[in-house]
């Protein structure tokens, strides 16, 4: 059953205007960064559960779009099949990325035996019912199998997203139909741009009497000071029992390119946050253990350490050059292919 539908202004209220909710004078992300989940044992892959789902899923997940973008598919199947023996069970995906091949390769790295022990993702562009309907079924056949795990509405980043999305004849209407008929178990929806517009996609679908199963985000160290998710979003999510899934960790690349944090510091302090997945790219099996030692090490971080790493990052967060995703339309594949949208 769905928690309490939230009044919409007592949810506004706290939601947009970000961190102001406290709890014994304590702001809620201080909180959440202070005390995380429990690491694992030494050497050992941790699990988180995915909000009110019960799932358990691996802290690290992997990333769809890297998988598309390897040139060679048989080293792309080799990472995929390596991630899942080495503990990684999370896998993302989207119905664009690279004109289905990321989708391609995952169905194809999932033969014999490897989709049972993973939790599969993937995403659709569609917002207009029969279009979102077309895409679900389109992943379905390149990821050869019957059900996906979780269904997200793909890069919720224009104001007028989430209204189209629950609109009559919207993908909603679909994405329940599809579950309803089996092909998929919960819904979640994506975007990296404004935060605002997360907390709109929510209370919309607060409205509507739908909590999400699932919102996947940037969580990073440049986050904390610019058009923050970690502030405003976050605290909403572990609210009502919804998983959240850090994406960016290193921001596609361009956090690194700041020369203030190395990359595990980037997911260490994606992974001290309540994620239930921090989800990052590996085109290499080198950048993929580099993400398992990461996540087999995490220890939660003192409030010191995290102070330090925010410290590092701040002068040159303040105004997203560092995250040009939130900042331009680089990013935005459904920009570039309104079609998509349909």
């Amino acid at each position: 059953m769905n928690p309490r539908k939230p009044n919409r202004r007592e949810f506004l209220g706290k939601a947009t205007l970000g961190i102001a909710a406290t709890t014994v004078g304590v702001p809620l992300l201080e909180q959440a960064v202070s005390a995380p989940p429990p690491a694992a044992g030494a050497g050992e892959m941790p699990y988180r559960t995915l909000g009110r789902s019960g799932e358990k899923v691996s802290l690290v997940g992997l990333g769809g779009y890297h998988i598309g973008a390897q040139k060679d598919e048989v080293e792309s199947i080799r990472i995929i099949r390596t991630a899942v023996d080495k503990g990684i069970n999370f896998l993302d995906n989207c119905w664009d990325y690279h004109d289905g091949e990321s989708e391609v390769r995952m169905g194809k790295a999932l033969r014999d035996g490897y989709r049972k022990k993973v939790f599969l993702m993937t995403k659709v562009d569609g917002q207009v019912k029969d279009v979102a309907a077309r895409q679900i079924d389109e992943s379905l056949r390149r990821l050869q199998t019957d059900v996906i795990d979780l269904l997200q509405f793909h890069e919720v980043i224009r104001p007028g997203d989430p209204d189209r999305i629950f609109g009559p004849n919207g993908s909603f209407e679909a994405a329940l139909e599809a579950k309803k008929a089996g092909k998929l178990r919960y819904i979640g929806f994506t975007g990296h741009k404004d935060p605002d517009i997360h907390l709109k996609m929510l209370d919309t679908a607060f409205k509507h009497g739908f909590t999400f199963d699932a919102v996947q985000m940037p969580l990073n160290v440049m986050d904390a000071h610019f058009k923050s998710f970690g502030k405003k979003v976050l605290p909403v999510l572990t609210k009502y029992g919804i998983g959240v899934l850090g994406m960016k960790p290193m921001g596609d690349g361009f956090i690194l390119r700041s020369n203030t944090v190395t990359p595990v510091e980037c997911l260490h302090y994606a992974m001290n946050l309540p994620t239930s997945v921090v989800i990052t790219g590996c085109d290499s099996l080198q950048i993929l253990d580099q993400a398992l030692e990461a996540a087999r090490t995490f220890r939660p971080l003192g409030e010191k350490q995290v102070a330090a790493i925010l410290a590092k990052t701040a002068p040159l967060a303040a105004q997203g050059e560092f995250e040009p995703f939130k900042t331009s339309n680089q990013f935005d594949g459904t920009a570039h292919n309104p079609q998509w949208l349909g």
